[in-house]
């Protein structure tokens, strides 16, 4: 799994994973006719094409193999502060709690950075219980709610917000974070292996990657991994384990 600019040659495939993951998350609230016009609208091939060709949009995929599996949009807006509005962050259902969000957002608020955004904002509709889950666990501050409208239905969108700063920008997938016993550490979201439940993410205790601390669990984004002399982990907070090797029959 690796995170990469996108190009206007994934259209296609962005298309796709924006109307999977619409109708895994909405399905149960909007229907499919207003999903379909929604996913013709919000990216048809000229708007979508527009957008990875502009300057001030960040437009980042998930990528495993071929395969297109999530993306992150945000336009660059300009002001008293400079806002990233969070437009879209979509993974397709089936790679869903495997810690992909969260490589988007990192790889999205570095470049976001680098363009010197002072601030993220992202908007998701009180329906999609898990994109309110996601904004709420990542630190994301409720600013407000509005209504808008699809269609000729009415909707609450709650709005997120978030500030950035200059340490999140190097190196390229490393986001600080603070264990549990106050320790400045640094996890690496370009840098996992598969678990039973979610993935685990490296953690190291310097931003050049030469010092490890251990793991993070994706799943209940938790320090507490085991870690035996074959390797294999265990999230002591939630049971997520490292998948076995082939040869490990003792994990079995």
């Amino acid at each position: 799994m690796h995170v990469r600019d996108a190009t206007a040659e994934d259209v296609d495939d962005v298309r796709g994973v924006a109307g999977e993951s619409l109708r895994a998350s909405y399905g149960h609230a909007i229907d499919d006719e207003t999903l379909t016009a929604a996913v013709d609208e919000w990216y048809g091939t000229d708007r979508l094409t527009a957008a990875l060709r502009d300057d001030r949009e960040v437009f980042v995929l998930a990528v495993d193999g071929d395969a297109v599996v999530g993306f992150a949009q945000s336009e660059i807006a300009d002001g008293r502060e400079t806002v990233g509005y969070l437009d879209w962050l979509h993974v397709l259902p089936s790679y869903r709690g495997e810690g992909i969000g969260s490589q988007l957002l990192a790889r999205l608020r570095r470049d976001l950075v680098g363009e010197s955004v002072d601030r993220l904002e992202g908007r998701v509709l009180s329906e999609n219980e898990e994109g309110v889950a996601f904004y709420a666990e990542r630190g994301f501050e409720e600013i407000g709610e509005r209504t808008v409208d699809i269609r000729d239905q009415s909707f609450t969108e709650r709005v997120y917000s978030t500030s950035l700063d200059e340490s999140e920008s190097d190196p390229a997938e490393l986001v600080e974070r603070l264990t549990p016993d106050g320790t400045t550490a640094y996890v690496a979201y370009d840098e996992s292996v598969r678990g039973s439940d979610a993935p685990f993410f490296a953690v190291y205790l310097d931003e050049d990657r030469t010092e490890r601390y251990g793991w993070l669990c994706g799943n209940e984004e938790s320090f507490d991994v085991a870690i035996d002399t074959m390797e294999r982990l265990e999230c002591n907070d939630c049971g997520n384990r490292r998948k076995p090797v082939r040869w490990d029959a003792a994990y079995l």
